[in-house]
């Protein structure tokens, strides 16, 4: 099989990144994967943005978690747009045959019942794919098992795993997503954030399972080429 490409954000190198607007140019162009980041507001809608903080990606200041959705909403991403919610992304995926990677974050502030909330959302809609769950904060992960132990969940790091396929084991995960492919045999790993040409035709060539990048047109036309080769 060949390496899946993950939409990072959508595709920021045409559209704000977490944008409704990005990640529907991704689903008209065929994307084959989505990668997204959810937060909560202080009234607990779980919404898609990077940071902790919208000073960033937005008109305003502040954090997140301090703002009810409504007033979240008066701020706009630099295409006029609002934060989006993860149920308006969700309506807007629908069918489309395009597997998800909805990364918690919640390694800066551990958002009380997150992963609760989230996870009965998601499961409201009838998508084609299960979602691949991800977190840089294990523990995360734990509580998603324990609600429930069926779903796909990958851990998020930027450093090396020690005996990763133990880890895995131990820890009841399905696979790694790593800032470096570690190559080890039986590994499930997916590599972030892949921009470099060179950098992608050495991945492709190692036949990783997934990689995220800003740009996914990109990284499917590199892979065809080598496919030719």
């Amino acid at each position: 099989m060949s390496t899946l490409i993950f939409g990072h954000r959508g595709i920021p190198v045409k559209f704000p990144e977490n944008s409704l607007q990005g990640f529907r140019y991704a689903i008209e162009h065929n994307v084959e994967g989505l990668e997204f980041d959810v937060h909560l507001t202080r009234d607990q809608v779980p919404v898609i943005i990077h940071d902790e903080k919208i000073n960033r990606t937005t008109n305003g200041k502040g954090r997140v978690c301090d703002f009810d959705y409504e007033e979240l909403a008066t701020f706009s991403l630099s295409n006029g747009e609002s934060v989006p919610k993860l149920d308006d992304f969700l309506t807007l995926v629908g069918k489309a045959d395009i597997i998800l990677n909805l990364e918690f974050k919640t390694d800066q502030i551990h958002y009380p019942g997150i992963e609760q909330i989230v996870l009965a959302q998601v499961s409201r809609f009838n998508l084609r794919h299960p979602v691949i769950y991800s977190s840089f904060n294990l523990e995360s992960l734990r509580i998603c098992q324990l609600i429930d132990d069926s779903q796909n969940y990958c851990y998020l790091a930027d450093h090396s795993i020690r005996h990763p396929l133990q880890f895995l084991q131990e820890e009841h995960l399905n696979g790694l997503h790593l800032h470096r492919a570690q190559n080890e045999d039986g590994l499930v790993e997916r590599i972030w954030t892949v921009n470099n040409e060179k950098r992608m035709l050495k991945l492709f060539s190692r036949k990783v399972d997934g990689i995220f990048t800003d740009d996914f047109e990109k990284a499917m036309m590199t892979r065809d080429q080598l496919m030719v080769i």
